[in-house]
């Protein structure tokens, strides 16, 4: 059957396309899962027989994508949310056997029915925000079994969502209580056994680690990146969070994808990022609910031409929400970024996080019509409002969303 025509007319457009800019009024013609044309309305090409949309003058964004999310997980760690509240930090929660590790007994201890029926209203809230990519990673399980049980149930809600998934394997967390004392052994074991498993599986879409004192090393990182390479898979990096051993420099040097939280980076690290264009993916909630002093240095990697996108991080430990509007105030408010570096922030250089740039993140013609129409009388508010959704209407592949009832 012939792909349907579409014309959204009426409608205002943050294209967030450096060379489109905002066009209003504006209208878009989809065809298909494809945007086909967009542009001044008056300019609006011939479109016999297209169902149309008259969007009455809304704006018009691309759909939003969460780049950076540890969606799929089972319990809550809210006794140790209590614990920092009392004065005990994050790193020495872990270093006492909780943080990461608590969650990973949860998770070992789950079905992969339960974890899908525990993530499935995350996901739900996010693309209720007008979220149709994500990253999901693993790195709760810190077995191979366990590791693989969290990525089938990522890929599962990717098809159960009318969202794309992109899966990361962060099976380099931390150690898990089996390697004490040997994390050396650990790493290569992710790296000969487990990484070569989970592809033959379909499993893994990229590689990342926790490169932190409290964690891995920038050796053991770049042995699994060496890995990573030879299999073809981009890799990643928690990096600079807690403290500054190195990681966004060796990151870059094998031109992550993203180097995310970075509050310990500096001149050096923003300088290595925008030359290897890795993205720096800012995590505020973190910051926000670890209480944190350190800020991620925004004017270097301004000044260095670094790109900034921003996640939600969802997870049970440090960001316990889902919610990438959320996110979006939070950058503008704590780290200083402005509302048009928020909204690329979710957009462009969010998809460009996920390898995804080609096809989402803009709106132009060629790519995915995955778009949001809002509720608001200026692209400014999506980082205004806290606790609000402006979000109107989510389109996917040229489709309005009816939100369905999931089913793994």
């Amino acid at each position: 059957m012939p792909e349907a025509l579409k014309l959204w007319r009426n409608a205002r457009l943050a294209t967030c396309d450096p060379a489109a800019g905002r066009i209003a009024p504006g209208a878009l013609l989809t065809r298909g899962g494809r945007i086909e044309w967009l542009g001044e309305q008056a300019a609006l090409p011939a479109a016999t027989g297209a169902e149309v949309h008259d969007l009455g003058g809304a704006w018009v964004t691309p759909a939003l994508v969460d780049c950076h999310t540890h969606l799929v997980f089972a319990g809550t760690r809210a006794e140790e949310y209590a614990e920092r509240l009392r004065g005990r930090s994050y790193e020495e929660i872990a270093r006492a056997g909780g943080g990461i590790l608590a969650s990973v007994r949860a998770v070992r201890a789950a079905s992969e029915e339960q974890l899908f029926e525990t993530s499935a209203p995350r996901l739900a809230a996010l693309l209720a925000e007008g979220v149709t990519s994500i990253e999901i990673k693993s790195g709760y399980g810190l077995t191979l079994a366990d590791e693989a049980k969290m990525l089938r149930v990522a890929r599962a809600l990717g098809r159960a969502f009318p969202v794309t998934v992109r899966t990361t394997l962060l099976a380099a967390h931390t150690l898990p209580p089996e390697y004490r004392g040997r994390a050396d052994q650990y790493i290569d074991d992710i790296a000969r056994e487990w990484l070569p498993a989970l592809m033959r599986e379909e499993l893994v879409d990229a590689v990342d680690i926790f490169c932190e004192r409290i964690a891995f090393d920038t050796a053991q990182a770049e042995r699994l990146y060496t890995a990573a390479r030879a299999l073809g898979l981009p890799v990643k990096m928690h990096a600079e969070q807690l403290s500054n051993v190195g990681g966004t420099l060796l990151a870059t040097r094998y031109g992550a994808l993203s180097c995310d939280h970075l509050e310990y980076a500096g001149d050096a690290e923003a300088a290595a990022l925008a030359r290897a264009g890795t993205v720096a993916v800012l995590l505020p909630v973190a910051f926000y609910c670890l209480a944190a002093q350190r800020k991620p240095p925004v004017a270097a990697l301004r000044a260095a031409g670094a790109a900034l996108a921003v996640a939600s991080d969802c997870n049970p430990g440090s960001a316990p929400g889902a919610s990438l509007l959320t996110a979006m105030s939070m950058a503008t408010r704590l780290f200083g970024l402005t509302a048009e570096e928020a909204l690329l922030g979710v957009t462009r250089h969010a998809a460009r996080a996920l390898g995804l740039e080609a096809e989402r993140g803009t709106l132009a013609p060629g790519k995915a019509a995955d778009f949001v129409v809002w509720n608001v009388g200026s692209p400014e508010e999506l980082g205004y409002w806290i606790g609000f959704n402006p979000c109107r209407a989510v389109v996917r592949a040229g489709e309005v969303l009816r939100w369905p009832n999931p089913t793994p």
